[in-house]
């Protein structure tokens, strides 16, 4: 009877480039509301309880436009990543992010390496652990 166990379905991944056709609303509007938050956050940390000027909306819009796309961009290319590398990417993208975001507090540079690095092994171990048990 051993020919008749059933077996695991294997994973197929789109090894071709994705289309921009088919992309739905919420493709565009998760990395965009994330983005804002990134640069507003990200300009109100570099004002640093000074008035608001052009430079800093400027720097706003820029980080966050810097933010949306490499978030889009992975969202994009990671599935068809193995899960390895796909938890790897996301976890490399939130340290960065972290990290520069506490770099512009003015603190030493060893302690936002130090958080970038710990908020980037959480977001990998979490994304790993996603992308394990919620596997096709």
């Amino acid at each position: 009877m051993a020919h008749a166990a059933p077996t695991a379905p294997r994973r197929h991944r789109q090894m071709a480039a994705p289309d921009m056709k088919h992309l739905s609303r919420s493709a565009f509007t998760g990395p965009l509301l994330l983005g804002l938050v990134y640069g507003v956050w990200a300009a109100f940390i570099k004002r640093q309880t000074g008035p608001v000027d052009a430079g800093n909306v400027f720097y706003g819009i820029l980080c966050g436009f810097l933010f949306a796309a490499c978030l889009f961009a992975l969202a994009r290319v990671g599935p068809m990543l193995a899960r390895e590398a796909h938890a790897t990417a996301y976890g490399v993208f939130a340290g960065i992010a972290a990290g520069y975001l506490h770099s512009l507090t003015n603190q030493s540079v060893l302690r936002a390496t130090t958080v970038g690095l710990a908020v980037g092994v959480g977001v990998g171990l979490l994304a790993f652990y996603r992308y394990y048990t919620h596997e096709d």
